[in-house]
């Protein structure tokens, strides 16, 4: 089957030449999502936790606009600049978003992102 982009108006525009997801049927592969307000374009106020909300709400508004929820995610990358100090409230605010069984999950540290935000996000979600 071919694979066809998902774009949401709910979440930030790409920065680049790339798609907010790609459905590669019966995956669901969404890009990395950092902490930008999709209403400003600006990186959101506060630390790792309000930026950590602002990237699931901008996944989740992804995962909606292809007819899913974070139920339907089976794989996260996360990429921390602080992992040292930003992991356990990373984690705090990663426990109210899903529950058992837990998605596969991968944390790694990264010398920057982009718009100098300090956690992005990308995930794989499968259709039901």
């Amino acid at each position: 089957m071919p694979r066809r982009a998902i774009a949401s108006d709910d979440a930030p525009k790409a920065l680049g030449p790339y798609s907010q997801a790609v459905v590669s049927d019966p995956f669901v592969f969404l890009a990395g999502q950092t902490p930008v307000d999709p209403a400003t374009g600006q990186l959101v106020d506060g630390g790792i936790t309000e930026q950590a909300e602002q990237v699931f709400a901008n996944l989740t508004a992804v995962l909606v606009e292809a007819g899913l929820s974070l139920d339907d995610v089976v794989k996260v990358n996360v990429y921390l600049t602080d992992i040292a100090n930003d992991f356990a409230a990373l984690n705090a605010v990663y426990a109210t978003k899903f529950s058992a069984p837990y998605p596969a999950r991968t944390t790694v540290c990264v010398a920057g992102l982009p718009m100098g935000a300090c956690v992005e996000i990308e995930m794989v979600a499968r259709r039901p």
